[in-house]
């Protein structure tokens, strides 16, 4: 089914996740409706943000192993095998936005204006993804059971996101703690933006762009530093 594959993954387990969190947990958004096509909508804007996090990061471990070949070719350049699957990543959030962006005009009409922010909610994020990615790809190659770990982490990491429930539901002390969760602040500011119509704030975007450009050098200096031994190992 080839391209096929990109639009119906995202759209089958939003059909799965919108009947055991609306229906059998009867979770609510901030709206109070009981909508269930209001839950889906809100729901795939927050798996939009995290399923590029989450498909960079799953692929990382494995992803100079696959690559061997190209590990003795010294001309070649591996730092870029990250951006490569960071594309791919970008591509299927594109078609599932647009999905997204389809099924909002059927059933809401017109998308709020916000939406155009939405390069500037998810610019921070390709950075830190980029050196998240540049780190476990590196560790892939020296510790073979960081994939298994990093399997665990995605799971864990999309429950304490605040993807099938808004940040404000928690107690205080929780929503303070979720706010060092750099996916949190993202998909928070995504789901303003996509569907209640608000402008990001824009101080938060830069302070967590400026951290997120530091994870990616350190990321790069990671996957530099630890690149000579790769032939070695492999």
């Amino acid at each position: 089914m080839g391209i096929m594959w990109s639009l119906l993954n995202p759209v089958l387990m939003l059909v799965v996740y919108t009947f055991v969190f609306s229906v059998v947990f009867k979770a609510k958004w901030n709206s109070g409706s009981d909508s269930k096509t209001e839950f889906a909508l809100v729901l795939f804007s927050g798996l939009l943000v995290f399923n590029l996090f989450a498909e960079c990061v799953n692929r990382a471990p494995t992803l100079i192993l696959s690559n061997t070949n190209y590990v003795k070719k010294v001309v070649f350049p591996l730092e870029i095998l990250p951006w490569v699957i960071l594309s791919t990543s970008l591509f299927h959030m594109i078609i599932s936005f647009f999905v997204w962006l389809f099924f909002y005009i059927i059933f809401f009409g017109q998308p709020q204006l916000t939406l155009l922010f939405m390069p500037i909610i998810l610019f921070p994020l390709v950075f830190f993804t980029i050196g998240f990615t540049w780190i476990l790809a590196s560790l892939g190659v020296y510790l073979r059971d960081v994939a298994q770990i990093v399997g665990l982490m995605i799971t864990t990491l999309m429950f304490l996101s605040p993807i099938f429930y808004p940040l404000s539901s928690l107690p205080k002390q929780y929503q303070a703690l979720l706010s060092f969760n750099p996916l949190a602040v993202i998909i928070e500011e995504t789901r303003k933006s996509l569907i209640w119509g608000h402008v990001p704030d824009l101080i938060t975007l830069a302070i967590l762009t400026i951290i997120s450009m530091i994870m990616a050098c350190l990321g790069f200096a990671w996957f530099q530093k630890t690149r000579k031994g790769f032939a070695d190992v492999l």
